[in-house]
């Protein structure tokens, strides 16, 4: 919208920013459906006035114009009233027209913009060959007409017209059809580009929906795999240990919570797109925060980092926090270890991931086999990053990740190891 703002602003035309007006290109506008009234009126204004002047100056050569001069006139100009509906009706209406009107003797005059119309609505529609077939009929009606059946016809005095003449005719035929035959193929060339732009559109749609799916499955994945295990916790130990089952429920009452604003984080952009966040997305320097939680399920996670932290921009943080996220997950749901080292490795114009475990897969299962593996490398794909994920030689399970940074970041980060 900002842009086809600024392009009307400009000054020139509009179809010199790439533009043009909806008459020029064929698209749907509000008047589609409607006659074209307004236009077909002028039009007959206009044929209509045209051949009173131009009678005046072949009075002595041509019939003076009467009813049924005014009526294949005024038929002529009627029919271009379906020419967006039926061109080729109209068209074939109005050169048959046009060719009773020359074959009368009527005077020569603007009786032939009703037939140019009629042709380049034809063409412009597609119709090119019953265009060329229409005009072609006019010219060479008109020639059997000026050069050999003028002598039955009206005016009884007229006599053979000069080929000059005809040679004039043809130029303005060749030029309508030309000037149409141009509107045609710069009408087919918007088309294309309309049609590649909402193909663009569709595809930027598509990959938000799937931006915010994804957001959406590592969220509630992770909180409902903490949801899980603490439901289960308590659930064993509501009995028997009573402060532990409490625990256990203050746990899941946390991991909803985040899981909810999360959640409603990602659907106020969704309803919103133009507006910024509410809060900032999730990074790196929320690790701490997911360690915790992910220590409240049983889990001990070890978090390593080298290297000086440079700028990392809000895309490739939130990508390496997610990727880091939907590996602890997996931990938690499919492997029987306790225990999982996060190692992160700032380097010059990339950053490196590594979250191991030391198995055994629980349910067969090491590492999931679900979405999640594949969000974390549609992620690492987006930036332009790579990521590994697979069974380890010694046992266990390990996911590697590399996701490039822009050139230029730079900043400090002080090498530090974290064990809760």
């Amino acid at each position: 919208m900002e842009e086809q703002r600024s392009h009307g602003s400009g000054g020139g035309p509009p179809w010199a920013h790439g533009e043009p007006p909806r008459w020029l290109t064929g698209a749907p506008g509000r008047f589609a459906t409607r006659l074209p009234w307004p236009s077909t009126i002028l039009i007959g204004a206009v044929v209509m006035i045209g051949s009173t002047i131009a009678a005046r100056g072949q009075m002595d050569e041509r019939a003076p114009l009467d009813l049924f001069a005014r009526l294949l006139l005024f038929l002529a100009v009627a029919v271009l009233l379906v020419r967006h509906r039926h061109p080729v009706v109209a068209v074939f209406g109005s050169s048959a027209a046009a060719m009773v009107y020359l074959a009368a003797g009527y005077p020569y005059g603007p009786v032939f913009l009703a037939v140019a119309v009629g042709c380049f609505s034809a063409v412009v529609a597609g119709h090119r060959r019953a265009a060329w077939s229409a005009v072609g009929m006019v010219w060479l009606g008109h020639v059997l007409v000026a050069h050999w059946l003028y002598r039955w016809l009206p005016p009884s005095d007229d006599h053979p017209a000069a080929w000059g003449q005809e040679l004039g005719i043809a130029a303005w035929v060749v030029a309508i059809i030309a000037a149409a035959e141009f509107v045609r193929v710069r009408r087919e060339q918007w088309a294309d580009r309309r049609a590649e732009r909402e193909a663009a559109e569709q595809r930027r749609a598509d990959e938000e929906r799937l931006r915010m799916a994804r957001e959406l499955h590592d969220v509630l994945a992770h909180s409902i795999s903490v949801i899980n295990v603490q439901s289960s916790v308590g659930l064993a130990l509501l009995d028997s240990d009573p402060e532990q089952a409490r625990a256990a429920l203050t746990t899941i009452k946390a991991a909803s919570k985040e899981a909810l604003g999360e959640v409603r984080q990602v659907l106020d952009t969704l309803r919103t797109p133009g507006d910024a966040p509410r809060a900032p997305a999730p990074g790196l320097g929320r690790l701490p925060e997911l360690v915790e939680q992910a220590a409240r399920t049983g889990l001990t996670v070890t978090v390593e980092t080298e290297g000086e932290r440079p700028a990392v921009p809000p895309g490739a943080d939130l990508a390496a926090f997610r990727i880091v996220q939907e590996a602890l997950t997996n931990v938690v749901r499919h492997s029987g270890s306790r225990t999982a080292r996060v190692r992160i490795g700032y380097g010059p114009g990339r950053i490196r991931l590594r979250v191991d475990d030391e198995g055994p897969a629980t349910d067969g299962d090491a590492g999931g086999s679900g979405n999640g593996l594949a969000g974390m490398r549609e992620r690492a794909a987006a930036l332009g990053g790579t990521i590994e994920a697979g069974p380890r030689p010694d046992g266990g399970f390990r996911v590697s990740a590399e996701l490039p940074l822009p050139s230029g970041s730079s900043g400090t980060a002080a090498h530090e190891e974290e064990t809760p």
